[in-house]
């Protein structure tokens, strides 16, 4: 192993690792035990008919015991009661009817061994159904504003395929009802059905109508996105599986491991540039965005949208491409950020549901393929996978420390603590809080001066009363009145004013 593989505490994973491990050259899936989506049917099929040929072994076996069962006690109980005036014809007809009744038993018997044991009569329907009627009313109660658009759409996709659209939608309708009587089959089972479908139709438009890969795939798309629709409240987290079991398992354990850096992880991403901090934030929001979609491409979309998120934080922080090392760090720094609703059960129906082709090959195969390595490593990380010693990593484990702690305190040992990456949103937050703080003490001086001004205010007339009345204490003012007449006044004394202002008497 290289020495950055070692830097990376584990968690470098080679491009070969992501692939079949038959070596087809497909993208393999944790879920299908390292195998890609071709090579897992294979498998599965073949275990299947072993696992028949099994129990048909086991059927017979049984069957030939019961039967010898039957003919020794019936063959005792028909010489005890035969009559003695003609033993050998009595013995002759008594074996007769024993014969006759043995053989309508074992066919009997038989039929019920091949109806139990054969793989079709788990999944045939119980009665045919006419086109266009479904035998399930809930359906359509319980159909959404989503389900109505996409079979809405879907009708106007097939309208310009003419004849092939015909048939696909024959099949369809055909498939859902079909898909409505087998509720009770297991996830396998159920992803058989489907898969097979999507093999057989496309195989279909491939030979018989003559349709280009290309054109095949589109429709194909478009039948994944209707059934899908149609079928999801009863294939996605189906009550014979175990998956909301595992859900709540990886998200305690996420949880739990709330405590990892993104320098443990090794990731090279730099949240303290805004532009990092955003692609971080919408490649949360995009892996959280998964569980709302109800369509397996839809959900894949979305691991694609968050997985370029990651590829272009990387590549602001570095300056240059990021490569795959870099990749799957970040990606589960980031799972451990969202802890994404339902993420175990959402990862089994893209495995089970989604068009094979699109789990085997191109982006959303590679990135699909990373999630479930980046899961696969948070289930098993340990102290080694984040260069922790056992100790250190079962304090972080029980809370009984944190790496934040420990470097705050840093200590008196020979070498000085590592400077640990402090969460961006926790930063912020302690930012707020500190601004908060600093705000409410503010607050606080400001009360304290309005209060002290009210008080000011309230008592201001008093004290300039106070003054006045000191004032004319002090100083009396005295106001001396004065008599103002009219200029026309007769008894005005004018004889002092100036020639020009002294008034003229004029004789009657």
């Amino acid at each position: 192993m290289s020495q950055r593989a070692e830097r990376r505490g584990g968690i470098h994973v080679d491009q070969s690792d992501l692939l079949c491990r038959k070596g087809c050259g497909y993208y393999g899936n944790a879920g299908w035990q390292g195998l890609c989506s071709k090579c897992w049917r294979e498998e599965y099929q073949r275990l299947r008919q072993k696992q028949i040929q099994d129990d048909w072994a086991l059927a017979e076996k049984l069957q030939r015991e019961e039967e010898a069962a039957y003919a020794s006690s019936h063959g005792a109980q028909a010489q005890s009661t035969a009559p003695q005036a003609h033993p050998g014809h009595a013995s002759l007809g008594s074996f007769s009817k024993f014969e006759e009744k043995k053989t309508n038993e074992k066919t009997r018997k038989v039929t019920t061994v091949k109806k139990f044991f054969s793989p079709s009569s788990r999944t045939a329907p119980k009665k045919d159904t006419p086109e266009g009627k479904s035998p399930s009313p809930s359906i359509s109660r319980r159909a959404s504003f989503d389900t109505d658009q996409v079979s809405k759409d879907f009708a106007d996709y097939l309208k310009h395929l003419q004849k092939p659209g015909r048939e696909i939608q024959k099949q369809c309708r055909a498939f859902i009802v079909s898909m409505s009587s087998k509720k009770d089959l297991g996830a396998d089972e159920l992803s058989e059905c489907v898969q097979d479908f999507y093999q057989n139709l496309a195989d279909r438009l491939m030979g018989h109508y003559k349709a280009s890969s290309e054109s095949a795939e589109q429709a194909m798309d478009q039948v994944e996105k209707y059934i899908m629709t149609r079928l999801y409240k009863s294939v996605f987290c189906p009550e014979t599986t175990d998956d909301e079991k595992k859900d709540l398992t990886t998200q305690n354990r996420i949880r739990a491991l709330h405590w990892v850096t993104i320098e443990m992880l090794c990731v090279s991403m730099d949240e303290e540039i805004p532009e990092v901090s955003e692609n971080v934030d919408k490649a949360i929001t995009d892996v959280i965005e998964m569980d709302s979609k109800r369509v397996p491409r839809d959900k894949l979309a979305c691991i694609t949208l968050c997985s370029k998120h990651i590829f272009s934080a990387i590549k602001i922080t570095k300056k240059e491409p990021a490569s795959a090392d870099d990749f799957l760090p970040a990606l589960i720094y980031i799972v451990l950020k969202a802890n994404p609703p339902r993420l175990q059960s959402n990862i089994q129906y893209i495995t089970r549901f989604c068009n094979p082709s699109r789990l085997m090959t191109g982006e959303d195969g590679y990135y699909f393929t990373n999630l479930c390595c980046a899961v696969a490593f948070i289930e098993k990380l340990d102290a080694q996978s984040l260069n922790l010693s056992p100790e250190e990593f079962e304090r972080y484990m029980s809370g009984q420390a944190s790496p934040r702690r420990n470097s705050a305190e840093g200590g008196g040992g020979a070498e000085p603590a590592a400077p640990v990456a402090v969460n961006p949103a926790l930063a912020r937050l302690n930012h707020n809080l500190e601004a908060l703080s600093g705000l409410g003490g503010r607050q606080d001086a400001l009360m304290e001066a309005a209060r002290s001004l009210q008080a000011d205010l309230l008592s201001w007339p008093e004290s300039v009363q106070r003054e006045v009345d000191q004032v004319l204490e002090k100083y009396p003012l005295e106001v001396r009145s004065r008599t103002l007449s009219a200029i026309n006044d007769n008894n005005m004394d004018s004889d002092n004013l100036p020639p020009p202002l002294a008034p003229q008497v004029f004789a009657g």
